[in-house]
């Protein structure tokens, strides 16, 4: 077998698979968050705390004020960027909520009660005492079960 077939066998694998859609999902999820953060949360944030943008919050290190993080780059000023900083932990948290719950759902899912063993255990018919289904002899009276 040579490395190609090897590697296209391992490439094949259901696990293999399941975790190439798995990233590719989770990049897609992770644009969402991005965007659900930087256009739909940060906004409302910004406007109640004066209209402040929080991906133009920025230090200028070499001690120069620009308009904006973009006016600072293109001068190529070095910044130290806590607004994007901020928008990115927010973004996390985000992410690991849901992810938290979908845990959460399958192991919901998971802890559904299995109905119990069927009991391996019988009554002897003579002296009423539990006994394992296949004996044929009471231990505890002695009486034949075979009838």
């Amino acid at each position: 077998m040579g490395i190609a077939s090897e590697f296209k066998e391992f490439a094949m694998k259901g696990n293999v698979v399941d975790l190439a859609v798995g990233f590719i999902l989770g990049a897609a999820f992770g644009k969402i968050v991005s965007s659900l953060v930087n256009d739909v949360i940060m906004p409302p944030i910004g406007l109640l705390l004066g209209g402040v943008d929080f991906t133009n919050l920025f230090i200028a290190l070499n001690g120069q004020a620009y308009a904006s993080l973009d006016a600072a780059k293109l001068a190529g000023a070095p910044t130290v960027n806590y607004g994007v900083f901020i928008n990115t932990i927010i973004e996390f948290l985000i992410v690991a909520l849901a992810i938290f719950f979908v845990i959460k759902s399958i192991n919901q899912m998971k802890r559904k009660e299995v109905p119990p063993p069927p009991p391996n255990t019988k009554e002897c018919q003579f002296c009423k005492e539990s006994i394992p289904k296949e004996a044929i002899r009471c231990p505890h009276c002695t009486s034949d079960l075979k009838s």
